[in-house]
């Protein structure tokens, strides 16, 4: 039952929440906890804790490093599991995230450890943070889990960062391209007709087609438009479907241009993630099953897949990632290093860095190749245009002369 509650301090300071408990008693013994006194208490129309949490939204991977960074802080510095995410929630600005912390404190004040708290709430907590700190609780090293999990994000976001700030160029490229083309067409274009049509020159091929799609553009616009929106729904709508998501995910890794770029992507998240969960005791089996949902791409999650299996079977990792067909050789050479030495979380480490370096590189790349692509695409569309506008005018002149 959840229970909407208004009480005072011995201050006089004021405070409104809700609370999930069995009866008004349990909000009382939560309120006197914190040294309020209730004002009133009453039930709440919302009967699930969850509903307040977009099952549609998502929390980003900075605002998850920056809750893990602030609660290894304040845990290393000796302050509580409940204060802590009392703390966390007054002062987190994502509203998903705040909410979430909100109803973890609430069910940790009830007796429910952290991990448990945080698993009612996955849409806010990432599954490897939950894991993690399931980890950190077992072993009584919750606040290096915690540090250890703010330095995975921000490296995380910082890769995600790179991505996105390699496309921006290209992405406003191409859209002054469209926009350009478009004014040519529906704004130039026409004034041309009358004279073309009044002349009485037979047109060339290029000029009948630039006029029929000018003459498309400004009747049927609202045609094309809808067409490219099926399409986009279309596309978005069959990438969420298994066999979808495994065909994007295959031209990804298949596609030239992108490719190297993707697999390294993929290298420092596995390699990362991996040597992230084995550092902390988690066992090879179970890191893997935890690596694979975030390791974002369909066919290395069926690779990791058959790689487990083989593990049961006393098959070596180093074997089962080179069977996988997708890292780098470098990656099951690192990894074979670290079986036989007894330091595979080290050396993943390592490769991890390294590959987080090789993506910063490979984007560099990928945009300083996509640049002078795009312009000489935009030039070449561009040039046709102008060209077929100004062959009938040739063909005019010549026929005056």
């Amino acid at each position: 039952m959840i229970y909407k509650y208004r009480a005072v301090s011995d201050t006089g300071q004021i405070t409104e929440g809700t609370f999930e408990g069995q009866s008004t008693e349990d909000v009382v013994y939560m309120l006197r906890g914190k040294k309020f006194h209730p004002i009133s208490i009453e039930e709440a129309e919302v009967s699930d804790p969850k509903r307040a949490i977009s099952l549609n939204s998502k929390v980003g991977k900075k605002d998850i490093a920056v809750f893990c960074r602030q609660f290894y802080t304040m845990l290393n510095a000796g302050i509580s599991i409940v204060s802590c995410l009392d703390i966390l929630e007054k002062q987190t600005e994502n509203k998903i995230l705040k909410n979430a912390i909100k109803e973890s404190y609430e069910d940790v004040q009830k007796g429910m450890t952290l991990s448990e708290a945080m698993k009612k709430y996955e849409k806010a907590f990432p599954m490897l943070l939950i894991n993690m700190v399931e980890a950190g609780e077992v072993s009584g090293t919750l606040d290096v889990i915690m540090d250890r999990m703010a330095t995975h994000y921000e490296k995380e976001n910082k890769i995600d960062n790179k991505v996105k700030s390699a496309f921006v160029y290209p992405v406003i490229l191409i859209i002054v391209s469209v926009v350009v083309v478009v004014f040519l067409l529906v704004n130039v274009m026409p004034t041309f007709i009358g004279m073309f049509e009044s002349s009485g020159v037979a047109l060339p091929g290029p000029t009948r087609a630039l006029l029929n799609m000018s003459d498309r553009l400004e009747n049927y616009w609202y045609i094309d438009i809808s067409i490219i929106f099926l399409i986009v729904v279309g596309i978005k709508f069959y990438s969420h479907t298994n066999s979808g998501r495994l065909l994007f995910d295959t031209i990804k890794l298949k596609f030239p241009g992108i490719k190297r770029t993707n697999i390294k992507i993929i290298t420092s998240r596995f390699t990362r993630t991996l040597s992230t969960l084995l550092s902390s005791g988690i066992p090879l089996i179970q890191a893997l099953e935890v690596v694979s949902r975030v390791v974002g791409n369909v066919v290395v999650v069926n690779g990791l897949e058959e790689a487990i299996k083989d593990i049961r079977k006393g098959v070596p990792l180093s074997s089962t990632i080179r069977d996988i067909d997708v890292f780098p050789p470098m990656v099951y050479s690192m990894i074979k290093v670290g079986e036989e030495s007894g330091s595979l979380d080290e050396i993943l480490q390592k490769t991890a860095d390294f590959y987080d370096d090789e993506v910063e590189v490979s984007l560099q790349k990928m945009t300083t190749a996509l640049e002078p692509i795009l312009i000489v695409v935009m030039a070449l569309i561009i040039g046709f245009i102008v060209i077929a506008m100004a062959m009938p005018m040739f063909d005019m002149v010549n026929t005056v002369q």
